[in-house]
């Protein structure tokens, strides 16, 4: 069983980022202030800023990913901390060293946090329980488990444009079984207040029991776009499919592909938001993902400043609390 304060130090403040399942709200607002805060970073000539200068961090990314992989580097770059890309492809644990080894070796070298993406869920919790104490472990996506930054990152849109949660109503729209940023997406929401959160999507791609995590289940999209404030679509994640009965795209899109006609049901103020990459015809037709109520570019662009501010949340515990 993971222990649920393995991602905090011994004061209580976040030393590791792997779930947001377990942290409080007033940390999970702390983060989005801390975003708010660096966001002008990027209006800037000179887009850096010292908080982490003299601190080395390394992606480790298991899995391919172009967007997580590049705005973790980048706000890394942006934090003035040394960046350290790990081809995995190519690197030791391919030639049969083991991951533990690989991880040693690496803190030979005096790093300061690890970013993970691996498509084992629990991996980054795995890593976490073996680095040394000054190390840091930040989770870019495990499996169908868990993708927190991701998560954050649409808080903050949200915030952005809608201000309280309290009011909302939102609702996670596909493939919710196999989606880590369902599942991160839920505990955030929930976490911070909103009024009514909803998954909708077929049967076959609907976790047991999901109603256990305070969601409301629907089946049918017109029903489940009533009356909502922001619209998450989830990416179907074929991938990681074995054998679900699932009908073709064409259906798929008949049935829960959001269409223009199908985004009026929702409030006329309502936003569209993708953590990507879009299948367009699919989830979500070019019309609305390219129309004035989607938020998608906008959710990259952020994504930035809250990595920024998980990385230095992290790292900062370590000097102030003497980790």
């Amino acid at each position: 069983m993971i222990r649920r304060n393995i991602q905090l130090n011994e004061q209580g403040q976040l030393r590791h980022f792997l779930t947001i399942e377990g942290l409080k709200r007033q940390m999970l607002v702390d983060i989005l202030d801390t975003a708010e805060s660096l966001s002008g970073v990027t209006d800037q000539s000179v887009k850096k800023v010292p908080l982490l200068r003299g601190k080395t961090i390394v992606n480790l990314f298991f899995e391919a990913s172009t967007r997580t992989r590049t705005t973790f580097e980048l706000a890394a770059k942006r934090l003035s901390a040394d960046v350290l890309n790990l081809n995995i492809a190519a690197s030791a644990t391919k030639k049969g060293e083991t991951l533990l080894d690989t991880l040693h070796n690496l803190q030979a070298m005096h790093c300061d946090m690890f970013v993970v993406r691996h498509a084992d869920s629990g991996a980054a919790h795995f890593i976490a329980n073996h680095v040394a104490p000054h190390i840091s472990v930040v989770n870019a996506g495990d499996g169908s488990h868990a993708h927190p930054t991701q998560a954050m990152l649409d808080m903050f849109t949200i915030r952005r444009i809608k201000g309280d949660f309290y009011p909302l109503k939102v609702a996670i729209v596909g493939d919710i079984l196999h989606s880590r940023v369902a599942r991160s997406q839920i505990h955030a929401l929930t976490t911070l207040g909103v009024t009514e959160v909803r998954v909708i999507g077929p049967k076959t791609l609907m976790p047991k029991d999901v109603e256990a995590l305070g969601v409301h289940v629907y089946h049918d999209l017109d029903e489940g776009l009533k009356d909502l404030d922001v619209i998450i679509m989830l990416r179907l994640q074929n991938e990681r499919m074995q054998g679900e009965s699932l009908p073709s795209e064409h259906e798929y899109f008949q049935l829960y592909g959001l269409t223009q006609e199908r985004l009026d049901k929702a409030k006329p103020d309502a936003i569209v938001m993708h953590p990507g990459p879009i299948n367009r015809g699919v989830e979500i037709e070019s019309s609305v993902a390219d129309g004035p109520r989607s938020v998608i570019l906008q959710q990259v662009t952020h994504g930035i400043a809250v990595r920024m501010a998980v990385m230095s949340t992290c790292l900062g515990s370590h000097a102030e609390g003497g980790v």
